[in-house]
């Protein structure tokens, strides 16, 4: 009955060190965007992103590792993993504009993602964290902006082949969000 009590205390903790790593990642995006376009600087702001991905790691690892998961962490920590890889989308689409590709299916799923996640949460009562898929898509999007920002000049050819696989695993992902969440809503377990 105590370990309950603790867990639900956890749960609706506000003022956690992952959440304050999750809101320090929201104030590194306007220095990235900075960086990148206003300074011409895309190493500095692959410094910047680089240090937002490693508090990203922190923020999960001290969460799950000390038991410090919280219902505002599970909403602020994608948040900032969302707006993070919007603003670095839309960076890159200053010099690459098949990046586009990218930035309309990341808009129509979390479009997607936003409306069936507060369903959900209105039906179950529970807030979910990102499944495998979504992870490895958030992988797949921090190290396609890496290549792109590492690699200045990197080769039209191999641009859309990171692209094209970031996008195919993107559709993937939100096609295996919509089951899960359709059978949530249906009141199957999943």
């Amino acid at each position: 009955m105590q370990s309950e009590v603790n867990q639900e205390e956890n749960l609706n903790r506000i003022i956690t060190v992952p959440n304050l790593l999750s809101f320090f990642r929201l104030c590194l995006i306007p220095v990235i965007i900075w960086s990148y376009c206003v300074k011409k600087n895309p190493l500095l702001a692959g410094e910047i992103l680089l240090l937002s991905g490693l508090t990203d790691l922190a923020d999960g690892y001290i969460a799950r590792r000390f038991h410090r998961i919280s219902n505002l962490g599970k909403i602020l920590d994608p948040v900032a993993d969302k707006l993070t890889q919007a603003a670095m989308l839309i960076c890159l689409f200053t010099r690459f504009p098949h990046m586009l590709l990218l930035i309309v299916i990341m808009a129509g799923k979390e479009l997607y993602m936003v409306v069936s996640g507060c369903l959900v949460i209105r039906k179950t009562g529970k807030v979910h964290g990102a499944d495998w898929h979504g992870k490895i898509v958030t992988f797949l999007l921090y190290g396609t902006a890496a290549v792109h920002i590492i690699w200045f000049h990197i080769t039209p050819m191999v641009s859309d082949l990171l692209i094209g696989l970031c996008a195919i695993m993107m559709v993937i992902s939100v096609a295996l969000y919509i089951i899960q969440n359709t059978r949530t809503l249906k009141g199957e377990t999943v």
